[in-house]
């Protein structure tokens, strides 16, 4: 009977990209709640459909925040950006933070893309073999 070490398991790369996701959507939400007192300051003043809108668009990014493991997430995370373009009605700012997300989104988009057609082709580190001794 001989004792073997287990054999480590093979770091799951979409883990940490759905972390990323995750805490983009907190950064998000941060930043919409940011946009309160700058609505209520510089843009025409808070109204109860401008503080229900902000707030609670920063609710849904962070219960969005939980479901980042479903497959099509991804495409909901870019999907409200649309909404939050649609803020610029409420104040040019809150539309301008949408477009900014928006393209953050479009390269997390691209950046799993890259990790997909990576893991495909076996080259990410984790799929690498132990490196060879000299």
């Amino acid at each position: 009977m001989t004792d073997q070490a287990p054999t480590p398991q093979a770091p799951d790369p979409w883990k940490s990209f759905r972390g990323v996701m995750a805490a983009t959507l907190i950064l998000e939400a941060i930043v919409v709640l940011l946009a309160l007192p700058v609505v209520g300051t510089v843009g025409g003043g808070l109204t109860p459909f401008s503080t229900t809108f902000l707030v609670a668009f920063a609710v849904l990014l962070v219960l969005m925040a939980g479901i980042q493991g479903r497959s099509w997430a991804i495409w909901a995370n870019l999907g409200v950006q649309v909404v939050l373009i649609a803020g610029w009605a409420l104040y040019p700012g809150v539309g301008f933070i949408g477009v900014i997300f928006a393209v953050v989104w479009l390269m997390i988009v691209y950046l799993r893309a890259e990790v997909l057609r990576r893991q495909r082709r076996g080259l990410l580190p984790g799929q690498q073999g132990p490196p060879a001794s000299e």
